[in-house]
């Protein structure tokens, strides 16, 4: 395999799995973490988590960091990746979002007309989402695995901010993307560059890794994505390209859109569990690596389940450097964490990582 490209400016976990693992290069094991594994399963982190909604734990760096480190100790992945959401800087700059628990993401008054791209100014990280950085900094210094940043991308945290909810359908978001593409472009062309100002601010406190979120993408046909989505995310992950961190791409449903996704700029594409991940290798070729992709459900389903998709996820990758274990999405919230330490088990132990060109 030839090197995936972006290697960049030494980090002190340059040689580590999970970064050696994103630019495809040699390792002695496949690394493994998982999407929300900060959060609702962990009974460590319902003792602590307090009242309030996630907004307000992301405003304490000092629970945030905590939060961030309890999967790490338990679990014993080879990344962290940064207890936060995708809505922080929408709601940092005043749009009228929050996160209601059981719900998702709110928005008081939703996006629907040109006159609201003036209630998306620009973010300042350092004045609108300090906490946000303070937690970061903590983070770096207490971890001896990287840390993973994220932000959501362009489509996804515009289906949010039109819908006011989280939808099924995403039939406003596609009214305004189908009817009004001027405005559509305006809108995502400032999202954008909010998530330009939250990822670069990530990497300067010292994430090591980001993650884009396109998590809705899956909703758009490959025509819809190429022409209203994929030019704001390729946006977004080449102002970052010259940090030199690894950037991943994840989105749900995506099957139909791995090219694309590749093409917007992803170091790593995160695969959900629809598609296998030795036939998206074959789409993809070799100057990306792979995240994924155990269905999250084979977690509920028990240990035997999870230990026998894990193998089988294992087996189609046959060894590849470039590869990062994770779910094919989040955690759910009803899954064993005993559960998640024995799938770490199996890949730390059974997960052999071949030669840079395995063929």
């Amino acid at each position: 395999m030839a090197s995936v490209v972006g290697v960049g400016t030494p980090d002190r976990f340059d040689d580590h799995c999970f970064i050696r693992a994103c630019r495809g290069l040699p390792h002695e094991r496949v690394p493994v973490w998982f999407m929300r594994q900060a959060g609702r399963s962990l009974p460590e982190y319902r003792a602590i988590r307090g009242t309030g909604t996630i907004l307000d734990a992301i405003k304490n760096p000092d629970l945030s960091t905590e939060i961030t480190l309890q999967p790490v100790r338990r679990y014993g992945v080879d990344a962290a990746i940064l207890y936060s959401d995708i809505v922080v800087p929408a709601h940092a700059i005043g749009f009228g979002v929050t996160v209601t628990p059981g719900v998702g993401p709110e928005i008081e008054e939703p996006f629907r007309s040109a006159a609201d791209l003036d209630r998306l100014r620009p973010l300042d990280p350092v004045v609108d989402t300090p906490y946000v950085l303070e937690t970061v900094r903590q983070l770096v210094g207490e971890l001896d695995v990287p840390l993973i940043g994220f932000a959501g991308a362009p489509f996804t945290v515009a289906s949010y901010l039109i819908e006011g909810r989280p939808s099924r359908d995403y039939l406003n978001t596609k009214s305004l993307m189908l009817n009004d593409e001027h405005l559509w472009h305006s809108l995502m062309d400032r999202l954008a560059d909010l998530a330009v100002a939250s990822l670069t601010s990530q990497i300067d406190s010292g994430a090591s890794a980001v993650q884009l979120f396109d998590s809705w993408a899956g909703a758009l046909s490959a025509a819809q994505y190429q022409r209203y989505a994929a030019p704001h995310s390729q946006k977004v992950l080449s102002a970052i390209e010259s940090t030199g961190v690894p950037r991943i791409h994840f989105g749900v449903n995506t099957g139909e859109l791995l090219e694309l996704i590749k093409g917007v700029g992803a170091d790593v594409v995160g695969i959900d569990w629809r598609v296998q991940i030795d036939r998206a290798r074959l789409r993809l070729g070799d100057t990306v690596a792979l995240q994924g992709n155990l269905d999250p459900a084979a977690v509920i389903a028990g240990v035997d389940a999870a230990v026998s998709g894990t193998r089988e996820v294992l087996a189609l990758n046959a060894g590849h450097p470039g590869h990062i274990f994770n779910l094919g999405h989040g955690v759910l919230p009803s899954s064993d964490p005993d559960v998640l330490s024995e799938v770490v088990r199996v890949v730390h132990t059974e997960g052999a990582v071949g030669s840079a060109d395995p063929t």
